[in-house]
């Protein structure tokens, strides 16, 4: 079970490294084998899921590239990759039921696996108990001042 901590109002976990650009979420579950997903505050700005579709198993991609595609009420689009690799697992459950990453975007809801091409790129997010906090305290802010998140 991860740390969970309480930052400008959303959970976030401290056991990961995470995308600035995509606010994804990257938790390795192997030498070289990572977990993506969104983060509450992905989450958030998105709206209610509404779809969600991935990759194959076996395809290759690079960092910003798109792992698959989301469908919600405030964004239709592509998910991003934060990292380069191979698809090697896909998250039938929230594909059957995309509210469970709304409800548990750092468990259950994780989206992909991913056989790490580059480990070195992990360098290239953020991470670390105490930086984390910080940098995502800073995100709200920011989609605050923007309109993006309601006060």
């Amino acid at each position: 079970m991860s740390e969970i901590a309480e930052v400008a109002g959303f959970q976030v976990a401290l056991d990961r490294a995470y995308d600035p650009a995509g606010h994804f979420w990257v938790s390795m579950v192997g030498p070289d084998r990572a977990r993506v997903g969104l983060d509450a505050l992905g989450v958030e700005t998105s709206g209610t899921l509404a779809q969600l579709a991935f990759l194959a198993v076996g395809e290759q991609l690079k960092r910003g590239e798109a792992f698959g595609s989301l469908e919600a009420a405030k964004f239709v689009g592509p998910l991003v990759s934060p990292v380069s690799g191979t698809v090697v697992a896909t998250n039938d459950a929230v594909v059957a039921d995309p509210a469970l990453v709304e409800r548990d975007p750092y468990g259950a809801g994780w989206l992909v696996e991913l056989e790490l091409a580059d480990p070195a790129e992990l360098r290239d997010l953020i991470s670390g108990a105490d930086v984390v906090p910080v940098w995502f305290a800073g995100e709200v802010e920011d989609y605050r001042m923007k309109g993006v998140l309601a006060e």
